[in-house]
């Protein structure tokens, strides 16, 4: 039967990043990838960004949200089901950031998944220079994306210094005593490496790493929660206005509290660009990709003043979910 990996982090942490080249370590291995893009949104754009890996030994599959959370479960189940039957070796989930992964054991602990799927590794993608003050909500997702990890992967290793995996581990036990998780963590369980320098045997062991059996209380993390996501389409301007609205859209904070800016956006009759970007990181690149759509997720987000920044430039404006 295939095993079943799930890749978490929040928001901007990386997690497509990484499952790039971990997917790439399987298939080098002569392993058969299935990769299930998993996000609340109505919308998934992360899936664009995997298409070069898609392929003989390789395929990537989405679900979106955007109709209520229940029926999103049940599109769950049923892709994974469609996914156990299609002879991969392995089957890599990568969730939204706003995640409980309650979702995913729960999911997977019924019939006919409990006896399709065997576990695989739970990976935790965090941010090696995390902030520190974070929401109650924020706070409970990193206790549900962390407790079970077998390997928690510090992401922006550029941007960290020498004592980030021991901050790190003290930031998550301090959440885990909130939660009353009786998992407590060490530097040993913390993957602190610029990711261009990983080897084949640090893929290796990740995927060997397991999930980690864990306990903690629970909160309610539904889609009418403080999280929200804004969508503009046909969004085109020059790339110095584009750096411009993506600033005043992180630096306002009549705005709400905007997470992550992510989506590819026309910024000449014949030139695109991909944004993939969070307060304290901005990547504008090139790409070929043929439409423009812009996400803005975050929590208590203000629509007013969102729009007041893309509407101008976007063809249509969708509600947020």
């Amino acid at each position: 039967m295939p095993r079943i990996d799930l890749v978490t982090g929040f928001l901007g942490t990386g997690k497509t990043t990484f499952i790039k080249k971990y997917a790439k370590f399987l298939i080098d291995q002569g392993l058969c990838v299935g990769i299930l893009e998993n996000d609340y949104g109505a919308i998934n754009i992360d899936m664009v960004f995997l298409e070069d890996l898609m392929g003989d030994n390789c395929d990537v599959e989405m679900i979106q949200g955007g109709d209520g959370i229940l029926s999103h479960r049940r599109r769950f189940a049923t892709k994974l089901i469609s996914m156990a039957m299609s002879g991969f070796d392995c089957v890599i989930v990568e969730p939204s950031g706003i995640y409980d992964t309650d979702e995913f054991f729960d999911t997977l602990a019924e019939e006919p998944l409990c006896k399709w799927y065997s576990p695989g590794s739970l990976i935790s993608i965090i941010d090696a220079d995390m902030e520190e003050e974070i929401s109650e909500e924020t706070e409970y997702l990193l206790v549900s994306q962390t407790d079970t990890a077998g390997k928690i992967i510090l992401s922006h290793w550029d941007r960290a210094d020498t004592e980030a995996p021991a901050r790190i581990c003290r930031r998550l036990n301090q959440a885990m005593e909130r939660f009353h998780s009786d998992r407590r963590f060490t530097e040993e369980d913390i993957l602190a490496k610029d990711w261009q320098d990983l080897t084949p045997e640090d893929f290796a062991g990740i995927a060997m790493s397991g999930m980690i059996p864990a306990d903690h209380v629970k909160l309610p993390v539904e889609q009418d929660s403080g999280y929200s996501t804004l969508f503009y389409f046909g969004t085109g301007m020059d790339e110095k206005k584009l750096q411009s609205c993506i600033a005043r859209t992180f630096e306002d904070p009549s705005c709400g509290n905007v997470m992550r800016v992510k989506g590819f956006v026309r910024t000449g009759e014949d030139s695109r660009v991909q944004i993939n970007a969070t307060r304290r990181q901005v990547q504008i690149e090139p790409t070929a990709f043929a439409n423009e759509v812009l996400i803005v997720t975050g929590e208590k987000l203000r629509r007013d003043r969102i729009d007041g920044i893309w509407a101008e430039d976007s063809k249509i404006i969708t509600p947020g979910n």
